[in-house]
């Protein structure tokens, strides 16, 4: 909390400075306040303004970490207005992984021209990481790291660090690799000054490396390393040659991307929109196919509350519990696909898993079903005084209750079973086929018990 009330007295102070036109006060608080805090107060300025802010900037390495926290909206308008050699002034002080991404959100035939500008050196790196998909360890992934020979001795590692590895964004391990580039095995920097100086890397190196390839999913990347709590993990190709390292900082990125993207998946906007987005025909373009799912859903239960007519009708009082009853299964159902779709997601639960996860799940309906039916079924008969109603509304709020549990957990794991992302399975579809099904078997039952 204070770190975000701190960010909105920069952003308001910034802004009244502006109008003041302050600018001897604004260029000492920007060039020292961290970029993460200033990509605050762009998105809430206009583009005139995003440019003069940039403009007032000393250090270019502090400029080119603004542009990496940035939204990609915003980036784009401030870039646009940037010539190819101030964006290549900037770039080249930043790591390549991060130029990397942030050419990938240029047209092609603009980061072409800044490919060209940039140090041969630095061009080939981010080319290569142009290479792999933005979504996979190699695109990810940082292609300055230390490797060492294994018949290096601990004294000769040091020396090589103290000359040539001093600019390594991640020190803290020490991979090893035989005469072809390969990865063999890891040491610490405290193994490092621990050891007899003439001990060769291979006497006490870990051979037990966690490693992974190019191709890797970044989520499955981040699920490792959060998994066994390491700082990095390196990157192999094909042939168990190293070629980068996956850094916390990047996994934290990737974490916070990917369960902002499940979670408005979860909402039916198919994770690609944000508030931010400026578009008005993007987000319909975005949400219409997923809001269908639920006009179906009302219109097949307009047409089961249709087929029973007659008897509502007749007994009007059963219409009222109607809402309460695909309310309560809707509710539960969404809960219950949340679990599984957040488990599948962290790795906490596997395709393998699918009978006791769903067998879990159905009890806890059944529970509840069984405890809120007697409750509103209670209410029912307090207010009708018809025992057979409050029968009729117990048991449709334990099978509604029942099988939202059933299908909330169900479909995820069948999605996941076909190479479908789980968390298309939450939202419009769990909560529509929960409500279609409510409403038949409540009519239904009552259509039995109260001889409709």
């Amino acid at each position: 909390m204070a770190i975000q009330r701190d960010r909105k007295i920069l952003v308001e102070s910034i802004k009244r400075l502006l109008r003041r036109e302050a600018f001897s006060h604004i260029r000492k608080i920007v060039n020292k306040a961290h970029a993460a805090d200033l990509s605050a107060v762009f998105s809430a300025l206009s583009l005139p303004q995003q440019r003069k802010l940039f403009d007032m900037i000393d250090d270019k390495e502090q400029k080119g970490i603004l542009l990496t926290k940035l939204e990609e909206d915003v980036f784009l308008a401030l870039i646009e207005e940037m010539s190819v050699e101030e964006i290549v002034s900037v770039l080249e002080d930043i790591p390549s992984d991060d130029v990397a991404d942030l050419l990938g959100k240029l047209p092609e035939e603009r980061s072409n021209a800044i490919l060209k500008k940039m140090k041969k050196e630095g061009s080939e790196e981010v080319e290569g990481l142009l290479r792999y998909g933005d979504d996979t360890a190699g695109g990810i992934m940082v292609p300055d790291f230390i490797a060492l020979r294994e018949d290096d001795t601990a004294a000769e590692a040091i020396q090589s660090l103290q000359k040539e590895h001093q600019d390594v964004e991640m020190p803290f391990y020490l991979y090893v690799v035989d005469e072809y580039g390969k990865l063999t095995g890891v040491c610490s920097l405290r193994q490092l000054v621990v050891v007899p100086p003439n001990t060769p890397l291979r006497k006490f190196m870990t051979t037990d490396v966690f490693f992974v390839q190019t191709d890797m999913d970044q989520e499955e990347v981040a699920r490792i390393v959060a998994r066994y709590d390491i700082l990095a993990v390196p990157v192999v190709d094909s042939s168990n040659k190293l070629v980068g390292v996956v850094t916390v900082d990047d996994v934290i990125d990737i974490l916070r991307e990917e369960a902002t993207e499940d979670m408005l998946k979860m909402a039916g906007v198919g994770g690609e929109e944000f508030v931010e987005t400026k578009s008005v025909f993007k987000s319909l373009r975005i949400r219409l196919p997923w809001l269908f799912a639920s006009c179906v859903g009302g219109v097949a239960a307009s047409f089961i509350i249709g087929y029973f007519q007659a008897g509502l009708s007749k007994m009007s009082f059963l219409a009222a519990f109607i809402p309460v009853i695909m309310g309560m299964g809707g509710n539960i159902g969404i809960q219950s696909s949340t679990i599984v779709v957040r488990g599948l997601a962290t790795g906490r639960i596997s395709i393998r898993d699918l009978w006791p996860v769903v067998f879990k799940e159905l009890s806890v309906g059944l529970i509840m079903g069984i405890f809120y039916g007697i409750a509103v079924g209670g209410v029912a008969q307090i207010r009708y005084s018809k025992l057979m109603l409050a029968v009729s509304v117990g048991f449709a709020v334990l099978s509604s209750m029942s099988l939202a549990t059933l299908s909330g957990s169900l479909m995820p794991m069948f999605f996941a079973r076909f190479n479908v992302d789980p968390a298309v399975a939450t939202g419009p579809f769990v909560t529509t086929a929960i409500d279609i099904v409510s409403v038949f078997f409540y009519l239904q039952i009552a259509t039995f018990l109260l001889g409709l």
